[in-house]
C-alpha cells in the first residue's frame, strides 16, 4: 500500500504532547481514550501507514507513568452487546484488552462498571473479575445526567461513585466501545481527587474527526460514515473560533456537551481549564499526514465500505434504512458512488457476463482479478486462488488444487458435518493449498504471496459467509459485498 501517514513521527509527537498535558496539572491526568486503544482498524484504513496498535505503542513509551482503567456499562452487559468488528461480547473484550495491555508491559489497575443499578449481569461479571484478582468499582446512574449539574457534582452524584484507587501520573480510561461512560468516569475521579486536595486534570484523546483538517475532508467524512449509527455530525467548534479566532473541527456530541462540562469544571475547580472542546483534545494525527492524496483516496474507499456494511445490516434487520440514506449523502459530499470502487464495478460486471455470483480484487498495483462460483468453489475461493496465481506469475489455467484434492473435503462437509453447501470456503481453500504446497512448488509459490494481499480491496456480488469474512479480515483485505444471497 502507498503510505499517507508517518507512524513513527506520530508516536514521538503524541507521547510528548501527552507528557506536556500531564505537567499542566498536579502531575495527574485522566485521559479519556475515544475509539479503539488497541486494533484501531478504522484509523489504519483511512490513514495508510497508521498501525492498528499505534496508540498502544505510544503508551508503551510512557509505560512507567501510565496505568489503564477499563470501563464497561452495566447496560451493555445486560444486553450482551457485541463488538461488531471482532464479533465478541463486550465482557469478553474487557478480558481480552486486559490481557493485551499486560502482555505489552502496561499496568491495568481496575475495571469500572458504569450505569450500575443492581443489574444481575453486572453483579455476576463483578464476581467473575474479582475471582481473577481484578479490582472492580461501581459507578451509579445519576438522575438528570448530564444536565443537572447541582445533582451531578455533589455527594449524591459523583460522590456516591466508588473512588478508583490509582497510583500513576497518567490514568488512561478506555472501553470496548462507545457509550460506556468513559467521560463520566474521568469527571467522577476529578471530583474525588479534588476532595482529597489533588488538582487532577482531564483530557480527551479522540483520533477523529481530525481537528486541523477541513470540515469536509474525506478523512473527516469517513468518521461520520463510521458513526452513522450514532448520528454523529462533524462541525466547526464554535467555542474555539470564538476564543481564538481559529477554525477547528469537532463533532456534535462534544460541542453540545461542552457547556455542561465547563460548568462541571467550574463547580469542581472554581474555574475551567479549557475554553473549547478542541482545547480538551491531545490528538496529533493531523500533523503526521505526509501524503494527503493517499489518505483522501483511502477515506473515500472507507465511506463506500461503510455503505455496503450498512446495507448488509439493514438486510438483516439490524439497522434502519435511514442509516444508508446518511451514507449516501456522505458519498455525495465526497463526490463518489459505490461504483467508484473498482472491485465493485468489476465484480458486478463479471456476474453479468458469467451469469453466476462473482468476486473481484484490486491488487496493490491496480490490477483487477475476478473469480466466479463453480461446482467446487465459492466465488471468493476462486478469486483467492486466481489472485495468488496472478501475484506469483502462475498461468491462469494451472490447477493449484485438483478436483481429486477437493472432493474429500466436500464429502466431509456434506456427509459428516451436515453442510448444505459443498463448495469450499476461503479458509478451507487455504488449508487445501497449504497441504498441496508440500509436494507442488507452484502451490508453495502461490501460498507465499498471501502477505501481498494485505491492503487490497475485494468486492463480492453476493452476501458472504462468516468464514469468508473472517479469512479476508485476517488477511488484512478491505472487503465489501452486495447484501443479497
Amino acid at each position: 500500500m502507498k503510505t499517507g501517514f508517518d507512524n513513527e513521527k506520530y508516536l514521538k509527537m503524541q507521547s510528548l504532547h501527552i507528557q506536556e498535558r500531564i505537567r499542566q496539572f498536579d502531575n495527574k491526568l485522566y485521559l479519556e481514550f475515544g475509539g479503539k486503544l488497541y486494533d484501531d482498524f478504522h484509523a489504519s484504513r483511512v490513514l495508510p501507514g497508521f498501525e492498528p496498535d499505534s496508540k498502544l505503542r505510544m503508551l508503551m513509551q510512557l509505560a512507567d507513568q501510565v496505568e489503564i482503567v477499563i470501563v464497561i456499562s452495566a447496560e451493555d452487559l445486560a444486553r450482551n452487546k457485541v463488538r461488531s468488528d471482532l464479533e465478541i461480547t463486550y465482557d469478553s473484550d474487557v478480558l481480552r484488552l486486559k490481557n493485551v495491555f499486560e502482555s505489552k508491559g502496561l499496568y491495568v489497575s481496575s475495571v469500572v462498571i458504569t450505569h450500575y443499578a443492581g443489574q444481575t449481569h453486572a453483579d455476576l461479571f463483578k464476581k467473575r473479575l474479582e475471582k481473577k484478582g481484578i479490582r472492580v468499582y461501581r459507578h451509579y446512574i445519576i438522575p438528570g445526567y448530564p444536565n443537572n449539574i447541582n445533582a451531578i457534582v455533589s455527594e449524591e452524584g459523583y460522590g456516591r461513585n466508588e473512588y478508583i484507587e490509582t497510583a500513576k501520573p497518567l490514568v488512561v480510561v478506555t472501553a470496548p466501545g462507545p457509550g460506556s461512560g468513559k467521560m463520566a468516569t474521568c469527571l467522577s475521579q476529578l471530583y474525588h481527587e479534588h476532595k482529597r486536595g489533588l488538582h487532577a486534570g482531564y483530557a480527551k484523546y479522540e483520533t477523529f474527526p481530525i481537528w486541523n483538517l477541513p470540515l469536509k475532508h474525506p478523512v473527516n467524512l469517513a468518521y461520520e460514515a463510521a458513526t452513522a449509527d450514532l448520528n454523529d455530525v462533524n462541525m466547526i467548534d464554535p467555542f474555539h473560533l470564538d476564543a481564538y479566532g481559529v477554525t477547528t473541527v469537532n463533532y456534535n456530541r462534544d460541542v453540545e456537551i461542552f457547556p455542561v462540562l465547563n460548568s462541571m469544571f467550574q463547580r469542581i475547580f472554581g474555574k475551567s481549564p479549557y475554553k473549547s472542546p478542541t482545547d480538551m483534545g491531545v490528538n496529533m494525527a493531523g500533523n503526521c499526514i505526509v501524503n494527503d492524496a493517499v489518505c483522501i483516496e483511502a477515506s473515500k474507499q472507507e465511506i463506500i465500505r461503510r455503505y455496503y456494511d450498512s446495507l448488509d445490516r439493514i438486510a438483516k434487520g439490524l439497522a434502519p434504512d435511514s442509516e444508508a440514506y446518511k451514507l449516501e449523502l456522505l458519498m455525495n459530499q465526497a463526490e463518489i458512488s459505490p461504483m467508484y470502487r473498482p472491485a465493485a464495478a468489476a465484480a458486478l460486471a463479471c456476474e453479468k457476463r458469467k451469469g453466476v455470483p462473482c468476486a473481484a480484487i484490486e491488487l496493490e498495483d491496480g490490477r483487477i482479478v475476478t473469480g466466479k462460483t463453480t461446482d467446487l468453489l465459492g466465488a471468493c475461493s476462486t478469486l483467492l486462488l486466481n489472485a495468488l496465481k496472478e501475484l506469483a506469475g502462475i498461468d491462469e489455467d494451472y490447477h493449484l488444487l485438483s478436483p481429486e484434492a477437493i472432493a474429500p473435503i466436500q464429502r466431509l462437509k456434506v456427509k459428516y458435518l451436515g453442510s448444505r453447501n459443498p463448495r469450499l470456503h476461503t479458509d478451507e481453500v487455504l488449508i487445501a493449498l497449504s497441504t498441496s504446497a508440500y509436494s507442488d512448488e507452484q502451490a508453495a509459490l502461490a501460498l507465499s504471496q498471501l502477505p501481498r494481499l494485505k491492503g487490497c480491496q475485494v468486492h463480492a456480488s453476493v452476501a458472504l459467509s462468516n468464514a469468508d469474512r473472517s479469512t479476508f479480515r485476517k488477511l488484512g483485505v478491505g472487503l465489501t459485498y452486495e447484501p443479497h444471497s
